[in-house]
């Protein structure tokens, strides 16, 4: 055989494991989202809707797009490092969610990564977008219709529910006080003249000590002031209002389910579904400044009938009336 036939039949041979390999070096690197949760991962709720919404858009973890995920366990204090840890990694996008502190901490790690929050709260007073149509800069998300005048209405509710209390407790988790509904709550309170007491916790050992302390000082019912923290926390929260016989109100719906006995806000499912699709769109090359910020539109009442009949309430059937949603 001639070498010139022999050096052709190698390079001929050859070709079908170079070329495959010089075609996968070829390929785009899989973008990466930064995930930062303020609750904890075994217990948040946000999860499965963004991964819902993100596929809508065309994007499924670990196929096309891989996730680095940072939860905060409820300690605020941790979110500015684990966002200045993300912006390290170079994400493509951060997902900042369970309130407005997570995005809070993006915001200030990062200028030019986009940002997606979902959470309640006011993201303009909060500094976050310059307005709600035309969010601005690289943020954007979703927001939903927990606290504010939502949590002055629970407060209402609760002052039907048990007219003859002396006092209202409200349970706050006050390292977040910057984005906290808390102020909303009290002045429902004073306008229903209802004298208000905050109780605060941001552990697990403050949760008992709270619950605690309402029984002495003999608290009538307490409003537990929408917080992440809280969330990751309901059953105990839930099982603490029971022990003590103390009727509660809550924010979402999770905690009526877990045997809580009331709450009043939006299902953030669908802010999480939405978020999840502005992330899926911002990695097809959309603008964060150009999406406006979504708004949760329904609000639901949710009662569980079972629990108001272990703390020996009689429920107004104007308040049952009112309820999206009753729980036998």
């Amino acid at each position: 055989m001639r070498r010139r036939d022999f050096m052709a039949g190698l390079g001929a041979a050859a070709s079908p494991t170079i070329w495959p390999r010089a075609a996968w070096a070829q390929q785009p690197a899989v973008p990466v989202i930064g995930y930062l949760g303020a609750a904890s991962a075994n217990t948040s709720t946000t999860l499965v809707p963004f991964l819902q919404g993100l596929k809508e858009s065309g994007f499924v973890n670990g196929q096309n797009v891989n996730i680095e995920y940072r939860w905060a366990d409820g300690q605020y204090d941790r979110l500015p490092a684990m966002a200045a840890d993300l912006v390290n990694r170079r994400v493509a996008v951060i997902y900042a969610t369970g309130g407005l502190s997570p995005a809070i901490a993006a915001k200030a790690a990062t200028t030019t990564i986009p940002i997606v929050f979902q959470g309640g709260g006011d993201p303009i007073r909060e500094g976050l977008v310059a307005g709600l149509n035309r969010p601005g800069g690289n943020v954007t998300g979703a927001v939903n219709l927990t606290g504010g005048t939502t949590d002055a209405k629970a407060v209402q509710y609760l002052r039907e529910l048990v007219p003859a209390a002396a006092s209202l407790g409200l349970l706050a988790n006050r390292p977040a006080a910057a984005v906290s509904p808390l102020p909303e709550a009290q002045a429902a309170a004073r306008a229903l003249g209802w004298e208000s007491q905050v109780f605060e916790a941001s552990t697990d050992d403050d949760l008992k000590a709270a619950f605690e302390a309402m029984a002495k000082r003999k608290v009538g019912a307490v409003n537990v002031v929408p917080n992440p923290f809280f969330t990751s926390r309901r059953a105990q929260i839930v099982a603490l209002a029971a022990q003590y016989a103390i009727p509660a109100s809550y924010y979402f719906r999770e905690f009526v389910i877990a045997g809580g006995l009331m709450s009043y806000g939006s299902d953030p499912t669908e802010t999480n579904r939405v978020a999840g699709n502005y992330v899926g769109r911002i990695l097809k090359g959309e603008k964060p400044g150009d999406l406006p910020v979504q708004l949760a539109v329904k609000v639901e009442l949710v009662i569980n009938l079972k629990t108001a009949k272990a703390l020996g309430l009689t429920l107004p059937i104007t308040l049952l009336g009112r309820a999206d949603e009753v729980i036998e």
